[in-house]
């Protein structure tokens, strides 16, 4: 299984927003700690605004800050909300499959048991366990502040 980067970088925004502490985080200031598009993480982060997990500011000391304590972010609905189709193979396609074998054949049951555990993985996390080393996090990101444990 493989995450769009749509949905990895959402999680670094989430990340880098929830160190700051309730301090907003520019698009400028992400994009700059994890050296990536400043358009991609636009989008990113429209979608996260639109999808209840942050709160964009327009203007000076705009910025994003999260919707909620990182304690109620689950990182399992991040990915669901974030990624358009959990869909591994074909065969999980009522609408368009043409695999001849669907149904009966084992791959299909044992993909779909495969993405049900990994999900379960993601539900047990939540955005305040990712940062349990913030002081780590916030210096490698560059992110300013007292550097200790969150």
């Amino acid at each position: 299984m493989r995450l769009t980067q749509h949905t990895d970088y959402a999680l670094r925004v989430l990340i880098h927003v929830g160190l700051k502490r309730g301090e907003a985080s520019t698009i400028r200031e992400i994009s700059e700690s994890y050296g990536v598009s400043r358009n991609h993480l636009m989008k990113v982060a429209n979608t996260l605004g639109r999808l209840g997990f942050v709160v964009p500011t327009r203007g000076r000391g705009g910025g994003l800050v999260l919707a909620r304590g990182p304690a109620e972010i689950n990182i399992g609905d991040v990915v669901r909300d974030m990624e358009e189709n959990l869909t591994l193979v074909e065969c999980f396609r009522s609408a368009d499959n043409t695999c001849p074998i669907a149904g009966i054949c084992r791959l299909e049951r044992v993909l779909a048991q495969a993405l049900k555990s990994f999900l379960a993985v993601l539900d047990g996390v939540t955005l305040a366990d990712l940062l349990s080393d913030g002081g780590a996090l916030r210096l490698r990101l560059g992110i300013g502040g007292p550097v200790t444990s969150s």
